[in-house]
């Protein structure tokens, strides 16, 4: 699946995956009023108005972007009409042939991860059928458990050929007070007698992605890239540029950019020589587009055509970054 990513980030010439993370104030009221005439002020309407929400931005943006990453919580909310809405996405982005990111942040001991794994990127025994639960491209991962946490996603991704994005160096505000943690770890490179293990203070978002370098090894794409890739916030570019070298073979999903902070000039070390190696997500940016001053022209009934918009001119930014650097 790595391989069909970057294949489609090359057709696209656009790094970027669309965050369908919806709430119902991004929904316009015309979208929420048909929804609600049909299905009540209810969960399944509220369902209801998300999907109509997410297939006409799908629709609208399809063919400029390569990737969609469905925020799980935002319809976890709504229950299970709102989980069978992040299932119908999902197969919609597909149909529409867009790689499809989980963003589900799972992880936990082996057999409860091994059970993550399954209902989102693998299938799960039923009698004498094999049945795929929500069955995404990719998922994003947290490691914090360690090694068992991680293992069954990897198993599922060789039998399946999918991939995950392990938690690194995450874009909130707040992820410095453990990820910048400085932590105590051996090293066999540099030590004074030529060989042995010295140990240095280094953050943990570091350890953390030297494990995912080791984790990446297992699962190699015919791309360069492995099937295991990181989550690096574009909010902290500084730590992207050390991360890239750190993790020269993971793919970088980048969160982020627009409403969070981060423009095209701060993710030009995430990318490798070749404009490969990242792909940048905007959510909310993209999404409630319309809600903002710069696109509010469209008005509620185009919102889909401020999302195209918001698209386009994200990519122009990325270009006009890798453009001032000589890439």
């Amino acid at each position: 699946m790595i391989d069909k990513l970057i294949e489609k980030i090359q057709k696209t010439g656009a790094p970027i995956v669309v965050g369908l993370d919806p709430t119902l104030k991004f929904v316009p009221d015309h979208i929420k009023e048909a929804a609600f005439a049909e299905k009540g002020e209810t969960l399944e309407g509220a369902a209801e108005a998300i999907w109509r929400f997410n297939k006409a931005i799908v629709d609208s943006t399809c063919d400029l972007i390569p990737a969609v990453k469905p925020q799980i919580a935002m319809y976890e909310q709504f229950g299970i009409p709102g989980l069978a809405a992040f299932r119908q996405t999902v197969d919609y982005c597909k149909e529409k042939g867009l790689v499809v990111i989980g963003d589900v942040k799972r992880g936990d001991i082996g057999s409860t991860s091994a059970a993550y794994a399954a209902a989102h990127l693998g299938k799960v025994q039923v009698g004498s059928s094999l049945c795929a639960g929500f069955d995404e491209d990719f998922a994003t991962v947290n490691p914090y458990l360690g090694s068992d946490g991680i293992q069954p996603f990897i198993d599922v991704c060789k039998e399946e050929k999918k991939g995950i994005f392990i938690l690194v160096k995450t874009s909130n505000p707040s992820s410095g007070e453990f990820q910048d943690r400085l932590v105590q770890s051996g090293v066999t490179a540099g030590a004074p007698d030529g060989g042995g293990v010295t140990f240095s203070d280094r953050p943990l978002y570091e350890v953390v992605g030297e494990k995912v370098a080791e984790w990446s090894a297992q699962l190699m794409g015919q791309k360069g890239y492995s099937y295991v890739g990181a989550v690096v916030g574009a909010t902290y570019p500084e730590q992207g540029r050390i991360l890239r070298s750190v993790m020269p073979k993971s793919f970088i999903l980048v969160p982020g950019y627009g409403a969070q902070g981060a423009s095209g000039k701060d993710l030009i070390h995430f990318f490798d020589e070749n404009r490969l190696g990242a792909i940048v997500n905007s959510s909310r940016g993209i999404i409630a587009a319309y809600q903002s001053g710069k696109y509010s022209q469209f008005g509620a009934e185009n919102f889909a055509d401020a999302s195209r918009q918001a698209v386009v001119d994200m990519i122009a930014d990325i270009d006009q970054a890798f453009a001032g650097v000589g890439r």
